[in-house]
């Protein structure tokens, strides 16, 4: 069972549909611990606010504000809003809520897809940027992939590098660089699409994917992270 995204968050056009996916994407420690790192990676220097965008339970915004990050969430969905402001973190449930021109850096995990508008979402996040600030987005990649796990989480698209940076760029981003991630995710998400899979993950495979494959997956991204990748992440200046 391949981890695809069923979420880290929801910034989405309705309520999010995934909460049990999203419960069970808790199992992938190591998948986990190696967003935490790429994020914390490319934030930049200094300790000026940070936000995560569709911040989804907080599970990324705690770990990184343990980092020393100044991490406040975005979550659009209330129960997940709750759930997040009831672990301590700073959340607003809208774009207006964030002066403009207050944030340090941003970054977006598995949300994107979820927003039938992604360009009008990432133009009113850059407005909320210092100028020079970073933003990390990483989503889905390869729409050949899409499944019912998509299906059911409500995922509108999934990305290529090529279709990522072209939504970064039409909101004003300039963007330094991309990758895709995941290269063995790309062959098992293709068999899951095959064998009509519920789109409904189950804790034990996200763990079990989480420890035997994933680790491998990603040595192997050393040699194909420019063309193939189950996920793709980009890194844009403002």
């Amino acid at each position: 069972m391949s981890m695809d995204s069923g979420s880290a968050g929801a910034v989405a056009d309705s309520p999010y549909s995934g909460r049990d996916n999203l419960d069970a994407m808790r199992s992938a420690v190591r998948y986990n611990r190696f967003l935490e790192q790429l994020v914390a990676r490319h934030a930049p220097p200094g300790n000026g606010p940070v936000l995560d965008f569709g911040a989804g339970l907080g599970d990324f915004a705690l770990a990184l504000k343990r980092r020393g990050l100044d991490v406040s969430c975005l979550e659009v969905d209330a129960s997940l809003a709750a759930r997040a402001q009831a672990g301590g973190l700073h959340t607003v449930m809208a774009i207006d809520e964030i002066s403009p021109q207050s944030l340090h850096y941003a970054y977006s995990l598995n949300v994107l897809e979820h927003i039938e508008d992604d360009r009008a979402a990432l133009t009113g996040l850059r407005t909320r940027l210092q100028s020079g600030a970073r933003v990390l987005v990483y989503v889905p990649a390869f729409q050949v992939l899409y499944s019912e796990m998509d299906r059911l989480v409500g995922h509108h698209r999934r990305y290529t590098r090529r279709s990522l940076e072209a939504a970064l760029s039409g909101a004003g981003f300039r963007v330094e660089f991309s990758r895709y991630v995941d290269t063995l995710g790309f062959a098992a998400s293709l068999l899951y699409r095959a064998i009509s899979g519920s789109g409904t993950l189950t804790a034990d495979s996200i763990a079990r994917y989480d420890r035997l494959v994933f680790p491998l997956s990603r040595m192997l991204d050393s040699l194909t992270d420019r063309w193939i990748g189950k996920n793709v992440y980009a890194v844009a200046v403002v």
